[in-house]
Parts: C-alpha cells; sequence; structure tokens
C-alpha cells in the first residue's frame, strides 16, 4: 500500500511546502514551558501571550526565521550565594515557536505584569479572478 501525502494528491498542486511546514510544526518538541495563549483579537489579527515570570525584557529574545516566529528566553547569572529552601519557580532557559503562515507578520511585544504579548497580523486576502486566454496551436 503506498502512503498517500498531501504533495502527492493529484488535485493539491504546489501544496509541497505546507507539507513541510506541517512536519517542522510536529517535530518542534515543544515541551509545555512556558505555558502560552494565542487569541483571536479581530478577523485579521492575532495575540500570543507567553507567562514568562522572572525573565527581564533583556533575558528575551524574538526572532522570525523562515516563517518561524521563536521566542527564546535565557535569564542570566544568579548570584550564588542565594540558598533556596524550596524552588518552585522555574528558572530554567526555553525556546518556544509557531510557525507562520503566509501573510502573517509580526508587529509589536509588550512585556506586562510577567505576561509577553506579541500582536500578529495577517494580510487581507485579495480576491483575484484570472482569465486564461487559449492559444491555437
Amino acid at each position: 500500500m503506498t502512503k498517500m501525502t498531501l504533495a502527492s494528491h493529484p488535485h493539491m498542486l504546489g501544496f509541497e511546502q505546507l507539507e513541510r511546514l506541517l512536519e517542522r510544526t510536529a517535530k518542534t518538541g515543544n515541551e509545555g514551558y512556558p505555558p502560552f495563549n494565542i487569541e483571536q483579537t479581530s478577523d485579521f489579527s492575532y495575540r500570543i501571550t507567553l507567562a514568562v515570570a522572572g525573565f527581564a525584557d533583556e533575558d528575551l529574545a524574538i526572532t522570525v526565521e523562515d516563517r518561524q516566529l521563536v521566542v527564546r528566553g535565557r535569564h542570566t547569572d544568579e548570584p550564588e550565594e542565594r540558598v533556596f529552601l524550596h524552588r518552585g519557580i522555574a528558572s530554567r532557559q526555553f525556546q518556544r515557536s509557531f510557525v507562520l503562515a503566509d501573510g502573517v507578520d509580526v508587529g509589536e511585544a509588550i512585556m506586562e505584569n510577567g505576561l509577553l504579548h506579541i500582536d500578529l497580523t495577517r494580510s487581507q486576502p485579495e480576491t483575484v479572478v484570472q482569465t486564461i486566454n487559449i492559444k491555437k496551436g
């Protein structure tokens, strides 16, 4: 039995990149840290909110790499003279990735009360009708 993939379906032409995106998303290996929300703020905008309590602005980096939004967090070294009797607040480094569709752009990032908000906008789709002339051969 042959495995039918999205790109090999006869009516789905040019979707090879979509299939690669799906594979890459499945392999990102994001654990559960930091927790996040994704909300739709309008018909053409979204907001990703990550809970990054304990991280300062300079501990975070936000980049877009090959249509992938990547948020990285790394704490600066803490003084070693601190002795914790209990340490329940996570302070480990992280990398969280989100694959962006074509036409989705990253807007501003806002840090507020231990939450990092990243705004995304999607360009409004244009309705395009194209007529193809038939040449006599």
